[in-house]
């Protein structure tokens, strides 16, 4: 059996389902047999998601480990750019991934550092109180999701090997 992270593609519903091959997933898919619990759409696709490899260690620190405890560094990017902070499972997603880092890189290399005073510039600069300028911080999830709730743009950034040191 295998698990495959799904969603649907008009409301971006997120759940699982378990297929006894690939082909067995596409040959439901096709006949319209997979449906969004949340919305029942029929129109659902896979999502990225982790490989689930037992009995070998993983390299590299965890979620928790490169998150802060009180919250995860997000920017405020240029509208329509989004990163995904997630372990590339295949090669061609390493590369993507390596390109987020990079473009992560430019990011902090053009923007503010403003620590964990994120949401706080972020909605100053939001609602003229502060000049306009791009920001990265840390801000703890609910933090962003009243942002987003806000129409203030905010994402988060991947991790960087740097940040280790």
């Amino acid at each position: 059996m295998i698990r495959f992270a799904l969603r649907c593609r008009p409301d971006r519903h997120d759940f699982d389902g378990w297929f006894r091959s690939n082909e067995d997933f596409e040959a439901q898919i096709a006949r319209g047999l997979v449906a969004c619990p949340v919305c029942g759409s029929d129109k659902v696709g896979k999502a990225l998601m982790r490989p689930a490899v037992s009995g070998t260690k993983r390299d590299g620190p965890t979620p928790a480990e490169i998150a802060p405890a009180a919250g995860t560094e997000v920017a405020a990017p240029p509208p329509g750019t989004s990163f995904a902070n997630a372990e590339p499972p295949h090669p061609e997603l390493a590369k993507a991934f390596a390109r987020l880092q990079a473009l992560a890189r430019e990011v902090r290399s053009k923007a503010d550092y403003v620590g964990p005073k994120f949401a706080e510039e972020a909605r100053r600069i939001h609602y003229g109180e502060t000049e306009a300028r791009q920001i990265y911080g840390e801000a703890a999830p609910n933090e962003v999701k009243e942002l987003l709730n806000e129409g203030i743009t905010a994402m988060p950034l991947p991790p960087l090997p740097e940040d280790k040191n």
